[in-house]
């Protein structure tokens, strides 16, 4: 798990580049985003895995089995770390992605 430490870390050392290029600057927009995320409010219990509609079965894709074993509050996070990053570094990807969850297209 990345903790804020490592992210002060980070942010710190691409803001001391001398001479930073695009790429600096997108890992520092992604380290600030996900120093942002953790310092954001909890997932809501209502989205816990305990809660989630059982009728809903996972697949039995390698993903959906890992996701079953350590839960979706576990899972989320990581997730949500993943889709972060992908917004930075490839927005077309990730709006396909956020397409397909809300339409399911």
């Amino acid at each position: 798990m990345i903790t804020t430490q490592d992210l002060k870390a980070a942010i710190a050392e691409c803001e001391g580049e001398r001479n930073p290029n695009a790429n600096t600057c997108m890992k520092l927009a992604a380290y600030y985003q996900l120093l942002d995320r953790k310092s954001a409010d909890p997932i809501p219990e209502q989205y816990s895995y305990e809660n989630r509609t059982p009728e809903i079965p996972y697949s039995n894709s390698e993903f959906s089995q890992i996701v079953e074993q350590v839960g979706i509050d576990k899972a989320f996070s990581v997730i949500d770390e993943l889709m972060e990053l992908l917004y930075v570094e490839n927005r077309p990807l990730y709006e396909s992605v956020m397409r397909k969850i809300e339409y399911g297209n």
